[in-house]
């Protein structure tokens, strides 16, 4: 005969596995990625605000599906190798149904395979690299990609900027930073301009003269920077020193408050491609910018905007699958046509968004609205 003790420990034991388990079914947990440490950390920060943002806003209207939404942040340090860890955790021991993220396309590449191994959706934020959404059916991207953004750069420098003659300079160790180099060089020529200093650097370079003085040796009108804002604002000076007076021209890696903050005059009336302006007067952007002011005290760039988008496309699918279950998401997701602060999204046949880009300036210190180029 059991203890009577032993009765009530099995009977609140059990108890407490119920409320567990009851629990434990009304969230959905949701993986998202970012670097909040690394080269890249101030993407992961304004990433992860994006994140929590939707999330917040979701669960205050009752979550998805009857139920609240669990984001489980992981930061993968700007790091290829970090990527495919902190992936694996949230697929096999955190149990997550999806994954948002990340923003870098080298950790992207790295991740993604996981995740379609695993048959768990994804949707990139910001990372531009092509290869990413050919891993597979899974792998989806709120982003445009590079060949685009190279190719709205190449198009301005032509017909705005009236460049006839193009330098270009890269981290020759990262996949977006070259890919936007090439695509961009490529169109340049296309366009009949031509490319004649063609320069790359190893990654953590801090002295780019060797290269730049190559590259300034061939006098381009405009100098094109693929690189992230932390490098951008070293090139940009050491070009000034050398005598550079020219414009350089980048993609959505310079976006970035500390673009200005650091690089200064050096980067006064230069230009970068972006997935958004916060200055465009849509009531859906004014409304998402005036919210997200409140909650964090500063204006949206591109990365917070595309992750808070990125989640809520996912919210999307999933509401529309009715169902958190890989196979019924992937299927829903495909089928997207949703109204977002960076434009009605659509997914090609590639998993890749249909959507426009802006061209940005730096003015007075501040990023100021140049154009929109629609795809």
């Amino acid at each position: 005969m059991k203890s009577p003790f032993v009765t009530a420990a099995l009977t609140l034991a059990l108890a407490g596995t119920f409320l567990a388990c009851n629990k434990k079914s009304q969230e959905i947990k949701i993986g998202g990625v970012g670097p909040l440490t690394g080269e890249a950390a101030t993407f992961g920060v304004s990433t992860k605000n994006g994140y929590d943002m939707a999330v917040a806003e979701a669960n205050a209207k009752g979550g998805i599906l009857g139920k609240q939404v669990k984001l489980v942040f992981a930061d993968d340090k700007g790091d290829p190798a970090e990527g495919a860890t902190v992936f694996t955790k949230l697929i096999e021991q955190d149990k997550v149904c999806a994954i948002i993220g990340t923003v870098m396309s080298k950790v992207c590449l790295a991740g993604a395979p996981i995740a379609q191994n695993a048959q768990i959706p994804m949707i990139v934020t910001t990372a531009t690299n092509p290869k990413i959404t050919e891993v597979g059916n899974y792998v989806f991207r709120a982003s445009f990609i590079d060949p685009f953004q190279g190719t709205v750069g190449a198009k301005f420098a032509i017909n705005e900027l009236k460049a006839k003659k193009a330098g270009c300079l890269f981290d020759v160790g990262n996949d977006y930073t070259k890919g936007l180099s090439e695509y961009f060089k490529a169109k340049f020529i296309e366009l009949g301009g031509t490319v004649e200093g063609y320069e790359g650097h190893a990654s953590g370079t801090t002295d780019f003269k060797a290269q730049l003085t190559k590259i300034l040796a061939t006098k381009p009108d405009v100098l094109y920077v693929s690189d992230y804002y932390n490098d951008v604002v070293l090139i940009a000076k050491q070009a000034r020193e050398l005598g550079y007076k020219g414009p350089l021209l980048g993609g959505d890696g310079w976006d970035s408050p500390k673009l200005t903050e650091i690089g200064g005059a050096a980067v006064e009336g230069c230009f970068f491609t972006n997935h958004y302006s916060p200055d465009d007067v849509s009531p859906v952007v004014q409304e998402f910018v005036k919210s997200f002011k409140v909650k964090y005290g500063s204006v949206p760039d591109a990365y917070a905007t595309l992750a808070y988008v990125a989640t809520n496309i996912m919210f999307d699918a999933i509401t529309r699958a009715g169902s958190t279950e890989g196979p019924a998401v992937m299927a829903a997701m495909a089928k997207t046509d949703l109204a977002c602060v960076t434009g009605q999204i659509k997914f090609d046949e590639h998993r890749n968004p249909v959507k426009s880009a802006v061209i940005i300036q730096i003015k007075d210190g501040k990023q100021v609205y140049k154009s929109t180029v629609n795809p």
